[in-house]
């Protein structure tokens, strides 16, 4: 039988419902307690108005806000780029092999060095406050190593990601035809009973719109749900193709157009924004503010792996957000936690109300503000996920 876990005495509560506290996208509700029964959330409200409980916990001042939900990441994969990383901060020309050089030391690992890999990052993710974690494959780019990525992901998270149409295989660098041929035959055939999503790279030098509609398309026919990599190095077909096919979210959005926008706007399409990276190649910033201010539904995540954006950090990338996108802190944090689970379709997490799923971050800080006023501070010293204290 489960039982059930109160915590009282705390400072801010965030909700993410706009019918409870003070009214706010937020929901904040001020000496707040939450009710934990079994892996679900059962009660919030004020904490003198709390129900009793097998057991309590005591927040000591401090706030609590969903677990975040880290809507697009890679890590599925092996190596290092270091050297390239400090090459390109250093201001050196480098030869490197960018996703390639991760694609042949992924090609080359075991399927336990992968996987140990794999584990790392999600443990150092979770001490961080994410409770909820989509992840890809696309740095092996053959039928066996990308459905393998699938498989030792699907053991992690039920949001795994199809990501063959990463860049154009090495082995098939001179016919890019053949290749779109076998992401959207034989290799999806193997890949698509481990991943619920289907993605592609839509940009120069990557896939074009009309290969990236036919990957997609394909993937919806194998009963995949799309999401498209867009308009990340230039302005492109992506966002409106996403928009076209209902993806779940467009990601990335760095070069929007008018239009651009007011597809997102007038669709279901999150526009999923990866401050991480632009921090990590120093380009130019997605203008959140843009997006917010047309009606188009925020997501931040980490765009975590070993390229361009190499943190598991979602409270990172929200100060990020705050201080170079112009986003307020509270549209940092609701587009870390409803924005991310908008961007997966689901409606059990990314909040604190009554049936959803009992994913909490518990902060050592009275508010969620903490998170962009206190930049690079390990804030997070709690976390449940699914009603378990895990941190």
């Amino acid at each position: 039988m489960s039982s059930s876990t109160v915590i009282t005495n705390i400072a801010t509560l965030v909700t993410n419902d706009p019918s409870l506290g003070d009214g706010s996208p937020l929901g904040l509700i001020q000496d707040a307690a939450v009710v934990i029964d079994g892996d679900r959330v059962a009660w919030t409200g004020e904490s003198s108005k709390a129900p009793a409980t097998d057991n309590q916990v005591d927040a000591g001042g401090r706030a609590v806000l969903p677990g975040f939900v880290d809507s697009h990441s890679h890590l599925v994969f092996a190596g290092d780029r270091t050297r390239e990383f400090n090459a390109r901060m250093s201001g050196r020309s480098y030869t490197a092999g960018g996703i390639r050089t991760t694609v042949a030391a992924t090609r080359a690992a075991t399927d336990a060095e992968l996987e140990a890999n794999l584990t790392h990052y999600l443990a150092e993710a979770l001490r961080q406050g994410t409770t909820t974690f989509e992840t890809k494959s696309g740095y092996g780019l053959t039928v066996e190593d990308e459905s393998r990525a699938l498989r030792i992901a699907a053991r992690h998270t039920d949001e795994v990601t199809y990501l063959g149409a990463h860049i154009v295989s090495p082995d098939y660098a001179d016919d890019p035809a053949a290749y779109v041929a076998l992401v959207t035959g034989e290799m999806l055939d193997a890949c698509a009973p481990h991943a619920r999503w289907i993605d592609v790279f839509c940009e120069k030098g990557a896939f074009d719109g009309d290969q990236a509609r036919a990957i997609l398309t394909a993937g919806k026919a194998k009963g995949l749900h799309p999401r498209i990599h867009a308009n990340q190095l230039s302005y492109g077909p992506g966002v409106q193709l996403a928009v076209e096919l209902d993806a779940a979210s467009a990601d990335h959005c760095t070069h929007l157009t008018d239009d651009d926008v007011d597809a997102l706007a007038n669709s279901r399409t999150v526009a999923t924004l990866l401050p991480g990276a632009e921090f990590s190649t120093r380009a130019e910033w997605p203008d959140a503010r843009r997006l917010l201010d047309a009606g188009v539904t925020v997501a931040l995540s980490t765009d975590c792996n070993p390229g361009s954006s190499f943190t598991s950090s979602v409270a990172f990338c929200i100060a990020l957000a705050v201080r170079d996108m112009r986003m307020t802190p509270d549209e940092a944090v609701w587009s870390a936690t409803a924005g991310g689970a908008a961007a997966l379709r689901r409606t059990d997490i990314g909040r604190l109300t009554p049936g959803a799923r009992a994913d909490l971050t518990l902060l050592d800080a009275p508010s969620h503000v903490h998170l962009a006023y206190r930049p690079g501070v390990p804030l997070v010293s709690g976390v449940w996920r699914g009603g378990v204290r895990v941190v």
